[in-house]
């Protein structure tokens, strides 16, 4: 006759609570103590962090023109003619790492009329200036302004800058750790501890926007025409923080 599924249930329950005795049976036969079963024992979590400002060493600017037309192609060739004129001004004045010159976003979009019909199109299109000569970013992009609305200014921290304060500070966060570490098991009694898996991460500053778009792109060109930028960074946040568990080491038992 089958098995129905309380019966089957119940032989389970059986079967596993055998098991479980035959290895407690064989445990303390061999003279070991049968392992709890559950989480892990004296496991706690910690994390500590270090952060340090360090002074912003690098420029993006950002130049766009807009153009409008009834034909699309006509918008285009207009915004290809101001693009490639303002590249190769760039190009003369670029360097790598001090002055990097690249083209950015090129789009067009059509204009409707009330009765939701194309009448004309509008183009934008963009050209990024990156680097750590500040000084020559804000000349070269007051030359382009004749041409090219300044839409957006942000600084940052250059990959040498960032890896270098990284490397300092993986030390401190580390012995924050430790010394957290360290005061838990006083806390708790215990002898010492044991590291267990850790993780460590570090932070990855972005751009800071300056300058915000609409503010720049109310400047008139004209007006800004072969006058440097205003360059000012500020300073940018590197942080790195280490987290993972410590395993408390038992206190040792006394002689008997």
């Amino acid at each position: 006759m089958p098995r129905t599924p309380v019966a089957h249930h119940r032989a389970l329950m059986l079967a596993t609570g055998l098991a479980a005795c035959l290895t407690a049976a064989s445990a303390q036969a061999q003279g070991v103590a049968p392992q709890p079963v559950g989480p892990a024992r004296g496991v706690v979590q910690l994390s500590a962090s270090a952060t340090q400002e360090i002074a912003q060493d690098t420029l993006a600017v950002t130049l766009g023109v807009t153009r409008d037309g009834s034909q699309a192609t006509d918008v285009q060739t207009q915004l290809k003619q101001v693009l490639d004129a303002a590249l190769a001004e760039a190009r003369r004045a670029a360097r790598p790492g001090q002055i990097d010159v690249r083209t950015g976003a090129f789009s067009m979009f059509p204009r409707y009329d009330n009765k939701g019909r194309i009448v004309g199109w509008q183009g934008n299109a963009q050209l990024l200036l990156e680097g750590q000569d500040m000084a020559g970013i804000g000349q070269l992009a007051g030359k382009l302004s004749a041409s090219m609305n300044v839409q957006q200014v942000a600084y940052g921290l250059s990959r040498a800058a960032r890896e270098s304060a990284e490397s300092a500070l993986l030390g401190q966060a580390i012995g924050r750790w430790q010394a957290k570490a360290h005061d838990v098991a006083k806390a708790f009694g215990a002898p010492g501890y044991g590291v267990g898996e850790l993780s460590i991460q570090s932070g990855e500053p972005g751009f800071d926007q300056g300058v915000q778009p609409m503010l720049m792109r109310s400047v008139k060109a004209e007006s800004m025409a072969d006058a440097p930028l205003p360059v000012a960074p500020g300073k940018g946040v590197v942080s790195v923080s280490v987290s993972g568990s410590m395993v408390l080491n038992p206190a040792a038992s006394a002689p008997r």
